[in-house]
């Protein structure tokens, strides 16, 4: 399933992009793939959005994976009335809503010699904003914001 709406509200563009995708390694490939294509097509930079979608839909396929079930990934830009600058959402849904990870500023750093638990740390660089969305049942979405500068 894909989706894609262009839109124009109240002087508000609004651009939005919604893909499953199988909880797999190709998966997460394809969802930093399909997130590099949409937003130069959009004619948005997509390094920074790239790199979070990529920590998210890792941590979707190590975390939150259950068997035959899909991660859904959500890209949506918001414009922002006059004066206000657009923002580029970025959501990651996986199927284990019990296994909620810490939030912004929650996260402990890990020691030299691990070779995991960074991902939420480079998101937390990234991002202007984040967080942790709970639900419905049985899953979470983990979301980041991107402000994009006019």
């Amino acid at each position: 399933m894909s989706q894609e709406i262009t839109r124009t509200e109240r002087s508000a563009l609004i651009r939005q992009f919604t893909v499953l995708l199988s909880s797999t390694r190709w998966g997460a490939r394809l969802a930093r793939l399909l997130t590099t294509a949409h937003l130069g097509e959009w004619g948005l930079p997509s390094e920074s959005a790239a790199q979070i979608v990529a920590e998210l839909a890792a941590n979707a396929l190590v975390h939150g994976r259950v068997r035959g079930r899909d991660f859904r990934l959500d890209l949506a830009v918001h414009g922002g009335g006059t004066g206000v600058g657009a923002v580029l959402r970025i959501e990651v849904s996986d199927a284990r809503g019990e296994h909620l990870p810490p939030g912004p500023g929650g996260m402990a750093v890990p020691g030299d010699d691990c070779e995991s638990g960074r991902g939420l740390l480079i998101v937390e660089a990234l991002a202007d904003r984040w967080g942790v969305s709970p639900g419905p049942v049985p899953r979470k979405t983990v979301w980041a914001e991107l402000d994009l500068v006019p």
